[in-house]
């Protein structure tokens, strides 16, 4: 049993120092492509993050004609709205009524300009909870909850939560 471990033991330093000294491999003379404590052995092709930062990440806002004319809209066709009580960009529908009634339309990155919109007129503001809301041509946008399909206007000139609420037009003035 001793002569075994011995064996084992023996091969096993043996192993060892070939691999230290560079024996073994058909390389050793050649430089090392290992790389080193500092760099990194990520692989060399980019990963689909690497681009993200291309790619738009904000909500769009688009036109769409409905029975109200053209509107804006979110990338899915709903119909955003603009609420009179608003003071310049700052959103006073905070109340847990009034955000459950007319969401505001929030965005994690840029807005982006969809078809027939003014990527000029589109901004952000922050809300009082932090998240960051949509403007465009500097109101707050929404959305309304009884809207639920495509082309729907269903809050358009609804007075609720102290002030009238309106479709917005391509150009960022309310439709009446």
């Amino acid at each position: 049993m001793r002569s075994k471990i011995v064996l084992i033991g023996g091969l096993a330093a043996a192993a060892l120092l070939a691999t230290a000294c560079g024996a073994g491999t058909p390389y050793a003379s050649s430089p090392s492509t290992s790389p080193s404590p500092s760099q990194s052995v990520a692989p060399v092709a980019a990963s689909p993050t690497a681009n993200a930062s291309a790619q738009p990440t904000g909500t769009t806002i688009a036109v769409a004609k409905t029975r109200l004319g053209r509107i804006l809209v979110d990338s899915n066709g709903r119909t955003v709205y603009l609420f009179l009580a608003d003071s310049g960009s700052t959103s006073n529908c905070n109340s847990a009524a009034c955000v459950q009634a007319w969401p505001p339309v929030l965005t994690k990155g840029t807005p982006q300009a969809g078809s027939g919109a003014n990527a000029a007129l589109l901004g952000t503001t922050t809300r009082r909870d932090g998240k960051t809301e949509v403007t465009y041509a500097g109101h707050p946008l929404y959305y309304f909850v009884s809207d639920k399909k495509s082309g729907d206007v269903t809050g358009q000139n609804i007075n609720a939560f102290g002030a009238p609420w309106y479709v917005v037009s391509p150009s960022g003035m309310q439709i009446r």
